[in-house]
């Protein structure tokens, strides 16, 4: 598959694509004879993971250690599994975090939402009240 089918297929710019590649994020993608990339599946599946890790709050710099781990065979298996580990904890402190701050913002919201209702029913006239 060409650079451009993948960039739409995974709504992911060409250009991140390549840089992805350069960084060493992804791992490198095979060539045709003319030596245009040409992507596999499982290429695919390592972009849509990158993308998961990515919006999930991972580092690069971090999914480029797992990477370099998951190259190197089985044996880095249980430091990736603690790189995903560790990440999942930073996730869910994350996740609370962004729970609290929802929570404020309801409660602000109803605040207002109340503070308005009760300037709305003061501003009427005596005769519609």
């Amino acid at each position: 598959m060409m650079i451009a089918e993948v960039s739409e297929k995974l709504d992911i710019s060409q250009d991140t694509l390549r840089y992805y590649e350069r960084i060493g994020l992804l791992p490198r993608v095979n060539r045709n004879q003319s030596g245009i990339r040409d992507y596999s599946e499982e290429d695919c599946r390592w972009i849509e993971f990158i993308k998961c890790m990515r919006s999930a709050g991972l580092p690069i710099d971090v999914l480029i250690e797992y990477v370099r781990l998951f190259q190197q065979g089985d044996e880095t298996m249980e430091a990736r599994k603690e790189i995903l580990i560790e990440q999942r904890k930073q996730l869910l402190k994350r996740m609370e975090d962004m729970q609290e701050t929802l929570e404020r913002l309801e409660y602000k919201i109803a605040s207002y939402e109340e503070k308005v209702v009760k300037a709305e029913q003061t501003l009427k006239k005596p005769e519609e009240v």
